[in-house]
């Protein structure tokens, strides 16, 4: 969860790869993996989409035990805000979101009126 995170653990982090444009989202959930490396996109085994990931600086030692990194993915799932606007997350997020304006590489991000339901903290959509 991302309220589990701290930011020294993100110490060794060298930057934030977004998959998609993330400025329309209210809500990212974030999450420490266990990767085989440092950099690269990472495999993706959960239900729903990878919004994003971090890659590391080349300092970043891997684990003894298990020879992975910890790096932070970025994710959403099929009953989140951006895909069902009326779901369970209406007017509050799941604990290990953030809002993706607030996320930057050693820096966990945090949860923003907007990320909690908000609307008048969204950008107008454009006409379709």
């Amino acid at each position: 969860m991302s309220s589990l995170i701290t930011n020294d653990e993100l110490t060794h982090e060298h930057d934030i790869v977004w998959l998609e444009p993330v400025d329309t989202l209210d809500y990212v959930r974030q999450s420490l993996d266990r990767l085989p490396t440092r950099r690269g996109r990472p495999p993706y085994h959960r239900d729903g989409r990878m919004i994003g990931y971090a890659t590391l600086t080349p300092q970043a030692k891997p684990s003894r035990a298990s020879g992975t990194f910890l790096r932070r993915v970025f994710w959403l799932t099929p009953n989140d805000r951006d895909t069902t606007p009326d779901g369970l997350y209406t007017k509050c997020t799941p604990a290990e979101a953030v809002d993706p304006r607030t996320v930057s590489a050693r820096e966990k991000g945090r949860k923003t009126p907007r990320s909690e339901g908000d609307r008048h903290d969204r950008p107008t959509p454009p006409p379709a």
